[in-house]
């Protein structure tokens, strides 16, 4: 018994590695560009509006792994052993959640440093609201319309005729502005931890360089 529960395990969570690294792949790729676009380069070229084009199309695949809770809620009755839910299912799945949404959250500090660096720190807080609402229709189309990043460019017509179509009638807008609130709370939250552990680290390496006159201060 303990054997067959085992190897349910393992085959739960060797088909769920394939979705789950494919779907991390699709968040990191905005964090990247993010990177790209925002610490080091400085807009008004057009290959940097090409970049913030795809930065933009691929980033809601970061915050759409919330979505994925319900595979966890198939596998919970898949395998029905609280232990192994706990101990396994639970942690890889937060893992995996938590791993897509910091590199949204990552990603959008980025944006507000470019924001900062060019003189528009008042416009930081708006870009968020808004991102998070092109984000929660992003999460929509791709959750229960299918869409992918890539369908803007292989079938642009579905994307604009299909998903406008359905954002406008009344179920999908209330899903949006949950997705919207949700988005918007869990960033709130996040960005603050994510800030703060930074300016820990980077008072940590002052401190040791005051201690140790060898260690250059950060």
């Amino acid at each position: 018994m303990k054997e067959e529960l085992i190897a349910r395990v393992v085959h739960v969570l060797r088909i769920n590695m394939s979705w789950m690294t494919w779907n991390l792949f699709l968040a990191f790729i905005p964090l990247a560009l993010s990177v790209w676009l925002f610490r080091f380069r400085r807009g008004g070229s057009w290959l940097w509006w090409l970049g913030f084009l795809v930065f933009y199309a691929f980033l809601p695949n970061a915050p759409y792994l919330l979505t994925d809770v319900i595979h966890l809620i198939d596998d919970i009755r898949t395998i029905q052993s609280i232990w192994m839910i706990t101990l396994v299912l639970i942690p890889v799945y937060l893992l995996v959640i938590l791993g897509g949404f910091e590199a949204y959250v990552i990603s959008l500090i980025n944006s507000g440093y470019y924001l900062h660096r060019i003189g528009k720190s008042q416009w930081i807080w708006r870009f968020e609201l808004i991102t998070h609402f092109l984000c929660a229709v992003g999460v929509y189309w791709g959750r229960f319309l299918r869409f992918n990043s890539w369908d803007f460019i292989t079938q642009p017509d579905a994307v604009l005729t299909k998903g406008v179509e359905e954002i406008l009638g009344k179920q999908p807008l209330v899903i949006i502005v949950i997705t919207f609130v949700v988005l918007a709370g869990l960033y709130w939250i996040m960005k603050r931890v994510t800030l703060g552990l930074s300016q820990s680290d980077s008072k940590i390496g002052i401190n040791s360089g005051r201690a140790n006159s060898n260690t250059p201060n950060v």
